[in-house]
């Protein structure tokens, strides 16, 4: 898996919770890089972790070496990190995590919600994610270098963030919304309100994983007639 194909296969998950949430998904998708080594880390093959998270996740734990700095220089321990069932879980735990902080500061990242990448790379960082003090410019070089911020939208109007690249679907980003599309019209869920209604209370979490797809898919029809 190359880069680009490491970034187009997260990317859907980290923009449908950046619209539940507000953690810009370039920031998602940054540390996720940064975390993970595009993938390839040991943590990542073994436990689907992507994002370096401790403790203990869906699929339980797993325990790994890993570095800290601390008093000034860096230093090797081993500490027990979430496992996933997927990539999916992981994406989907961080974006908890950064809403909803930890118990002793259910706060402490809430810097990041709404914020444009610098703000939200800097705010992820002093509210304790790494200690690496390099860590805030390492995210804010990998956004730029790819472009990554062309995933955000501005929260506080709706609108696509005049700074930045106007967001756009690329092929595979469209594609999968006509997939989406298709599979919500053979449930009958774009025609029929009832449908709409019994999907929302048997199985909400997957209604709210198929609206993000429509709702880019139709957007970009609209810009592009």
């Amino acid at each position: 898996m190359n880069q680009q194909e490491f970034i187009a296969r997260i990317a859907p998950a980290a923009v449908a919770d950046m619209k539940k949430t507000r953690v810009p998904a370039s920031l998602t998708i940054a540390q996720a890089i940064l975390e993970s080594n595009w993938g390839k880390s040991g943590l990542t093959q073994k436990a689907n972790n992507l994002f370096g998270i401790k403790g203990t996740g869906t699929a339980g734990h797993v325990t790994m070496p890993t570095k800290e700095f601390s008093v000034g220089k860096w230093i090797t321990i081993d500490s027990n990190f979430r496992a996933y069932n997927s990539w999916a879980e992981s994406i989907a735990d961080h974006s908890k995590l950064i809403l909803n902080g930890t118990k002793d500061k259910p706060t402490r990242y809430h810097g990041v919600l709404g914020a444009d990448y610098k703000t939200a790379c800097y705010a992820v960082w002093k509210g304790g994610y790494a200690t690496d003090p390099d860590y805030p410019g390492k995210l804010v070089s990998l956004i730029e270098k790819y472009e990554l911020h062309q995933y955000d939208v501005d929260k506080s109007d709706n609108s696509v963030d005049k700074e930045q690249p106007e967001l756009k679907l690329e092929q595979w980003e469209r594609e999968a919304g006509l997939k989406a599309i298709d599979s919500l019209a053979a449930k009958g869920l774009l025609n029929d309100p009832d449908v709409w209604k019994k999907r929302l209370t048997d199985d909400p979490a997957g209604v709210l994983n198929e609206l993000p797809w429509l709702m880019f898919t139709l957007l970009d029809r609209m810009m592009n007639r």
